[in-house]
């Protein structure tokens, strides 16, 4: 039995993967209060980029830059913060989060304490991120 949660279970709905990353959505509460959230997980036990070989390194760039697009196009938020915080987890991910001005905890990043209730928000489909992010990727990983 593995000990690692990101080895136990995928962190979400998976929406793209290949040997090497995953990008899954966000689901829950935090899913809830910020539709389309997802995460961009390596697949391996690496902590940090640094320990990414050059390669590897850009590849999971281009996902994370891909992700984003495709966040933008399907959730139209007025912004997206980018996180890579891993300090749990032996997995280095980036967390892509769609924000809205009138969001629960704008202008303070989602883990500070919520400032107003969140707002109803339609969840993106599935199919439409997964087909935004093809785009976005086109001839990438």
């Amino acid at each position: 039995m593995s000990a690692c949660e990101l080895c136990d279970n995928p962190g979400g709905e998976i929406l793209w993967q290949d040997e090497h990353c995953r990008v899954v959505r966000v689901g829950g509460d935090e899913g809830r209060a910020f539709p389309g959230f997802c995460r961009v997980v390596w697949q391996a036990h690496v902590r940090e980029l640094s320990d990414l070989a050059p390669a590897a390194r850009q590849h999971l760039l281009a996902l994370v830059h891909a992700t984003e697009v495709a966040v933008r196009q399907v959730a139209r938020p007025d912004k997206i913060n980018l996180a890579s915080l891993g300090n749990l987890v032996p997995h280095l991910h980036w967390h892509v989060i769609p924000r809205w001005a009138d969001d629960s905890h704008f202008p303070a990043p989602i883990w500070a304490p919520a400032a107003r209730p969140a707002p109803a928000r339609a969840q993106p489909a599935s199919d439409a991120l997964r087909a935004a992010l093809a785009a976005a990727l086109g001839d990438q990983p």
